[in-house]
């Protein structure tokens, strides 16, 4: 006898990464021929040796450190986070704005509980973050793709044709997973003022907010003193410190909002983890120079990626940034399969663009998205010299 499933589950999709994984089950690779791993966005270096060590003696010293803690998180590290992004954002944003979260894609859960429920809709940008997708799914709201052009940045004007009165949100995601753009700050506002007119919330997550290649506020959505009832802000601590096993996000919103945010996290996790965001305090505090040099480091790596794809005019680079690259393939066959053949002949694991798109684009089959943060720039000439070997 089988167990009886909830449809909302067993009707998304299995986790993306965890399937490409799969792909490599009995597959050799050669000593001389390693594979070259760009299917996810994650360090896989441990955090610098001062965080590590501000953890260590937490975990030695500071009996708090083993307890609960607040729902909504450490007071320190959100009046930390209010005022770096105060300052960042040259706006005005309170500690009690703030809730530290287990990481990004719970604060986005935490956020769309309070937000929708079943039967809602919520418009996503296509190619999507699989991952806010499959929340949907299981939440058993609609996601509504509003696809983006050649330069893969999304419509306002497109977006508004899509809002109906079951419309809870438009999420979007700058610099973009997959897609690697760096919305512009006039596109943010443009969308900004669209939730706000519609009476909808605008989901602004800056994961990669580190690595963006612009200088200064990147948008000035938070300088608007009409910010709240409109804006949230999602964010990760785990890119900028290595902090991917402590699981370490935040939401910034309303405090009203936030209120609604708590009854979720309580009933989910309780608290963040206490480890975690001492490290998340001790780097934003003490690390703001490391960071410009990981900043630096991926900045070099997106050159390489730019530079590399000029060596294959076959492909197409639509998009480049941050910890990705999205590109179009130039072979009759559908990108999945590509993928799986690229494991076993080219020794190249990516993931294909069908995981980031509704089944009925088309786009997809000719897509991929290159985690290229995790290859070094000779990494990088090496994926690039594969990838113009390897014939379909």
């Amino acid at each position: 006898m089988a167990y009886i499933l909830n449809p909302a589950l067993t009707g998304t999709f299995a986790p993306p990464v965890m399937e490409a994984r799969r792909w490599l089950d009995g597959v050799k690779f050669a000593p001389d021929r390693p594979l070259i791993n760009v299917s996810q966005a994650a360090p896989v270096d441990p955090p610098p040796l001062g965080l590590r060590q501000a953890i260590a003696e937490a975990a030695l010293t500071e009996t708090a450190a083993h307890l609960y803690g607040p729902v909504l998180g450490m007071p320190e590290l959100r009046a930390e986070v209010a005022r770096q992004w105060s300052s960042s954002y040259a706006g005005d944003i309170a500690e009690d704005e703030v809730a530290i979260t287990q990481g990004c894609n719970q604060a986005f859960c935490a956020a769309l509980s309070a937000l929708a429920g079943a039967g809602d809709e919520v418009i996503l940008p296509t190619p999507w973050y699989f991952n806010h997708k499959m929340w949907l799914d299981m939440a058993g709201c609609k996601s509504v793709p509003l696809a983006t052009g050649p330069d893969l940045l999304p419509d306002p004007q497109e977006a508004a044709l899509l809002i109906t009165p079951r419309t809870r949100a438009i999420v979007l995601i700058s610099p973009n997973n997959p897609g690697g753009v760096e919305y512009p700050a006039s596109l943010m506002r443009s969308f900004f003022d669209l939730a706000k007119a519609r009476g909808i919330a605008l989901i602004v997550d800056e994961t990669y907010r580190d690595f963006d290649s612009r200088t200064g506020a990147v948008h000035d959505l938070f300088a608007d003193p009409d910010w709240r009832g409109t804006l949230i802000q999602l964010y990760s601590f785990s890119k900028a410190y290595r902090l991917t096993g402590h699981r370490v996000g935040a939401i910034v919103a309303d405090r009203a909002f936030l209120a609604e945010v708590e009854k979720f996290l309580d009933t989910v996790a309780i608290c963040p983890s206490q480890l975690g965001q001492i490290g998340a305090l001790w780097g934003m505090r003490n690390l703001a120079q490391w960071v410009a040099g990981e900043r630096a480091e991926i900045l070099h790596r997106r050159t390489a990626m730019v530079n590399g794809f000029e060596r294959l005019p076959d492909w197409k680079l639509l998009g480049c940034g941050a910890y990705f690259a999205y590109v179009e393939h130039p072979y009759p066959l559908p990108s999945p399969q590509i993928a799986k053949r690229l494991v076993a002949e080219a020794g190249v694991l990516m993931l294909p663009g069908t995981m980031f798109m509704p089944d009925d684009d088309p786009a997809g089959q000719r897509q991929f998205r290159i985690a290229f943060a995790n290859v070094d720039t000779q990494g990088i000439a090496t994926l690039i010299n594969r990838l113009a070997d390897w014939r379909c």
